[in-house]
């Protein structure tokens, strides 16, 4: 593999922090799901956002249709809201009440027909504070184009990712228990379901429950692998300095096996929150918060998992799009913690950073 890597190249900055994020087609424009409720639109060359919408709280995700010219978000107000982009203002057209609880993370399928939400409150349900059981369904799918329910499957709470197969026929969860589920949505049922104690722990410092849990998921290009990332063990819950990780499973066998997983000698410690494979398929992103070690981005050999290149943005990254069909990659998310100021306002701590890459 030629030398791949990433070159800073610009620094967007929104007015709160940014939770999730999605770029329109042609890569001039990107859409944010942001910490104070605002969905936005941030113009590439002129860096200046637009606020589209609001949720009652945080906003959670985004994602943009390009067969209708909408864009679906999600927030910890347990909604989905469609925007109408076709006008110069936009405008939203639709909200829907998903679920009870927020939603942790929320994604179209590739055909764009279907769209998928997952919740769930981590309530303890026993002595050793394992989840109890789900209030309302912790998965729901609904129609694109109706906001009509299409299914809702069982899940142990909280499920914290969700990711649609390429042929968008499977969906796959997974929680903070690192138990994962595979539905086929053509008839409903469960086809797959397995668990990875590597993305969970019980901590025994300061704070006694669980933590941890898998962040976000991706299928392999062909369908037929799955990736996990989150965070490994750790022994202070607070301290948020678990091993930054990922897995390979190869999900349509049974039973369901590991095929592969990031090396000791590549990790540091940080919880993972986005994956992303690059259109070429040749590596995929993995990216989060850094608590120790010198990288919060890395790019890994989709066929070895070797690293093949990593660094520090100096910010914890929420999520990652790929623009012009992967010649620049754009990593959201804050550069510190935010508070509200004496206006009621969070300080500009969002960010947008964009990369060059090379010798993909």
């Amino acid at each position: 593999m030629s030398e791949i890597k990433l070159t800073p190249i610009k620094d967007l900055k929104l007015p709160t922090a940014v939770l999730a994020l999605v770029a329109s087609p042609d890569s001039k424009q990107l859409f944010a799901a942001c910490l104070d409720g605002g969905v936005w639109a941030v113009p590439i060359a002129s860096g200046i956002p637009q606020k589209l919408g609001k949720h009652e709280s945080y906003a959670s995700g985004v994602a943009y249709l390009a067969k209708s010219n909408q864009l679906i978000s999600a927030g910890y107000d347990g909604t989905l809201r469609w925007f109408s982009l076709a006008n110069s203002e936009a405008k939203e057209i639709r909200a829907i009440k998903a679920h009870s609880f927020w939603s942790w993370k929320m994604r179209v399928s590739p055909d764009e027909r279907l769209v998928a939400s997952v919740t769930g409150q981590y309530l303890a349900g026993g002595e050793k504070y394992e989840p109890a059981k789900e209030r309302e369904p912790s998965v729901k799918v609904f129609e694109t184009g109706t906001g009509k329910l299409r299914g809702e499957f069982a899940h142990t709470p909280p499920v914290l990712s969700v990711a649609f197969s390429p042929d968008s026929r499977h969906l796959a969860a997974a929680n903070l228990m690192g138990e994962i589920r595979v539905w086929d949505l053509e008839t409903g049922k469960q086809v797959a379901v397995w668990t990875t104690p590597d993305f969970t722990c019980w901590g025994i410092i300061k704070s006694h429950h669980y933590i941890g849990g898998i962040f976000d998921l991706a299928f392999s290009p062909d369908g037929r692998e799955l990736l996990a990332c989150g965070m490994g063990p750790m022994v202070d819950p607070m301290a948020g300095n678990g091993k930054q990780t990922w897995q390979c499973f190869a999900w349509t066998e049974t039973p369901v096996r590991k095929i592969s997983q990031i090396q000791d000698a590549d990790a540091g410690a940080g919880l993972m929150e986005s994956l992303r494979f690059h259109p070429s398929t040749k590596v995929f992103l993995m990216a989060g918060k850094l608590a120790q070690g010198k990288w919060n981005a890395a790019l890994f050999d989709a066929s070895s998992g070797g690293l093949v290149h990593a660094l520090d943005c100096k910010m914890r990254i929420t999520d990652a799009a790929w623009l012009g069909n992967g010649t620049q990659l754009a990593l959201s998310g804050a550069t510190a913690q935010e508070k509200k100021n004496k206006e009621g306002r969070y300080p500009n701590f969002g960010h947008i950073k964009l990369f060059d890459g090379v010798g993909f």
